[in-house]
């Protein structure tokens, strides 16, 4: 693999910090846009000290014009980035939060865009979501139409951030990675993510350690609205970071891959492994024609982990060829989310 200059957003985060780690591994030269330059310092020195040369830290913010960086960077950097990843993003699904989203996922991508333009970069890879499907239940790896229905405005952020991205194809070559719900090391279970699967985790245990204090606690069921024959579309960190550091070399312009699991665990298989992660063996799910039935400590529950409940209720199907096309021939091996994998990464929450 050639060796290449490759601008970064967004990768001091949860899947970001891994993928820096893969991209000196191949001996890429790296400059990373942080907001925060003690935590980006405290990835460096997580990694081999022969390798942190690769390594170039600049404080900027995505939400504003030239993501925030002076015309002497700027200067410097022109005509020396090949590849642009944009990884930076909000994902939270609270609707009060719709002008934040906006302004981080939809203005930052057009930010980006614009810095990549000024680089001279060659390439654009935008990494986006696997929900840009909204509420339909069949994803596929083409571009969804503008107004497509969603469930709430991160997904807008994204689906119109995706429409933004093409519209720059004249001026770069742009490929879109869209993951799913990312989650642990499918190896280890290691994850460090305060949202998305542990999120709702972390809800739940909140929920358990507040009804232990009650006496009725051991004799009470606590019924969790959702769809036992539904479907959560967990991939492990390490796949998808092994994903986005192969397409460096591989990904074509103009395509969208999809970074998904083909055979997803039921939210019934997932849930019985929370809880024995928590040890909170009097919890169940039950349909939405129960919700008139629940209790009031139930009712708090679901209110708790409300944000989560498109995901709760659904079963897509997504294709990825174009993904499995991509990592043909490579060490990377398609997702096969077995139980013991799930198991490792639901008790890696305890390590999060």
């Amino acid at each position: 693999m050639a060796t290449i200059n490759i601008f970064l957003t967004g990768s001091t985060g949860f899947l970001g910090g891994r993928l820096i780690k893969n991209l000196v591994n191949q001996h890429h030269h790296l400059y990373v846009l942080v907001r925060d330059l003690e935590k980006a310092n405290k990835i460096k020195s997580s990694i081999e000290e022969s390798k942190q040369k690769q390594i170039h830290f600049i404080k900027g913010d995505i939400t504003k014009a030239d993501c925030g960086l002076s015309e002497d960077i700027i200067n410097e950097l022109k005509d020396h980035v090949d590849l642009f990843y944009h990884l930076a993003a909000l994902v939270k699904f609270d609707f009060e939060l719709e002008k934040e989203l906006h302004e981080i996922n939809y203005k930052g991508t057009k930010h980006a865009l614009d810095l990549a333009v000024t680089f001279h970069s060659k390439k654009f890879y935008y990494v986006s979501t696997a929900y840009t499907v909204g509420k339909m239940n069949h994803g596929v790896e083409e571009l969804y139409p503008i107004d497509t229905p969603n469930n709430n405005p991160y997904e807008d952020s994204k689906i119109k951030s995706e429409h933004l991205v093409f519209s720059y194809q004249e001026k770069l070559e742009i490929s879109i990675f869209r993951p799913s719900i990312i989650v642990g090391d499918s190896k280890t279970g290691q994850a460090d993510s305060n949202f998305t699967l542990y999120g709702f985790i972390r809800g739940l245990e909140v929920f358990k350690k507040r009804m232990e204090r009650k006496s009725e606690y051991e004799k009470t069921v606590y019924h969790l609205i959702g769809n036992k024959e539904g479907t959560s579309n967990l991939v492990p960190v390490d796949y998808v970071c092994d994903i986005l550091t192969v397409a460096v070399e591989k990904a074509q312009k103009n395509r969208i891959y999809a970074i998904v699991n083909t055979n997803p665990p039921t939210n019934f298989a997932i849930l019985e492994r929370i809880k024995e992660a928590l040890k909170f063996d009097n919890l169940a799910i039950v349909g939405k024609k129960s919700i008139a039935l629940l209790s009031k400590e139930e009712t708090t529950l679901n209110t708790m982990i409300k944000v989560f409940d498109p995901y709760l209720d659904r079963k897509i199907i997504f294709e990825d060829s174009n993904t499995r096309e991509l990592i043909a021939d490579t060490n990377v091996e398609y997702l096969n989310m077995d139980n013991h994998m799930l198991n490792t990464i639901i008790q890696g929450y305890r390590f999060s």
